[in-house]
């Protein structure tokens, strides 16, 4: 049995499809239930537990093969990732109560960055699951290509996309999250001892202009990036709602000053096969309706 946490997100439900595929259980851990319907439906467990309810989740996590871990985001953190650190206090103490032989935990790219930016939740969440007793893995992925969804409305219409990502021809680490999701289910079935990282990335990096210019392939229009300028960001972000936007601008820097960026040598990082163009034509097509 393999508890996966987040099912009913892209990336975790993409885990629990390759799972069943291997004709493994699944018991996916959920908020609510009616949400996971479909899942039950098709011969998933379901077990209810909030990401800061350690009871609840050690429960969840009890008589498992392999855990999942899928932090949620929060995009808007207060100083000090206080929300973060709620949920990494729960999880540690459910896992240590559960002790399921193994842990995989969806981290990210620059999870290893010393600056403070948005991706710092990972980084606390990394450190602590190193002191687990039982073999962890860290899944480190690049930037999702699934964030060009907020991109597809003006595309469409504008024939622009705006991009915090500048300069606009420098590539950029992406990776779709059903390669996510794959590489995670062949993670929980290993063996391994201690804790490794796997980073992961997709078939070639994208910059800006990449991402431009494949939108202009599916929509069959022009379309080209335009860069939002640094000094209005923080004005963007709280007319947006944004209480503090600072470790959201951070994690910008990083990828366009490069240190968010993998840790490990260009070789050992693990290649999916989703192509953006595949990627872009779903997210197209699912606007549409």
């Amino acid at each position: 049995m393999y508890a996966i946490t987040g099912i009913t997100g892209k990336v975790g439900g993409a885990l629990a499809r390759e799972l069943f595929v291997s004709g493994q259980p699944v018991r996916g851990v959920v908020r609510d239930t009616a949400r996971a319907n479909s899942w039950a439906q098709i011969g998933c467990q379901l077990a209810t537990a909030q990401m800061d309810d350690a009871a609840a989740l050690a429960a969840a996590f009890e008589g498992t093969e392999g855990v999942f871990i899928l932090p949620p985001s929060e995009f808007d953190p207060t100083p000090g990732f206080t929300e973060a650190c709620t949920v990494i206090d729960a999880v540690s103490e459910a896992i240590r109560k559960a002790r399921p032989k193994r842990v995989v935990c969806l981290s990210t790219i620059g999870a290893q960055a010393s600056e403070s930016n948005l991706l710092t939740q990972r980084t606390l969440m990394e450190r602590a699951l190193s002191d687990l007793p039982m073999p962890v893995a860290f899944l480190r992925p690049g930037w999702f290509m699934e964030n060009a969804a907020w991109d597809v409305a003006s595309a469409r219409a504008d024939g622009v996309i705006q991009s915090y990502l500048q300069p606009l021809d420098k590539p950029v680490p992406m990776v779709a999250t059903v390669d996510v999701g794959r590489v995670a289910a062949r993670m929980l079935q290993e063996t391994w001892s201690g804790v490794r990282v796997v980073e992961l990335e997709g078939p070639t990096r994208i910059s800006p202009d990449d991402l431009a210019h494949t939108f202009a392939r599916v929509l069959g229009r022009p379309v080209r990036a335009e860069v939002v300028d640094r000094l209005n960001w923080e004005a963007l972000f709280r007319s947006q709602g944004m209480q503090h936007p600072l470790p959201r601008m951070r994690m910008l820097d990083g990828f366009n000053e490069g240190w968010i960026t993998f840790e490990g040598q260009p070789e050992e990082v693990v290649r999916g096969r989703t192509e953006l163009q595949s990627v872009l034509e779903t997210l197209v097509a699912r606007a549409a309706h």
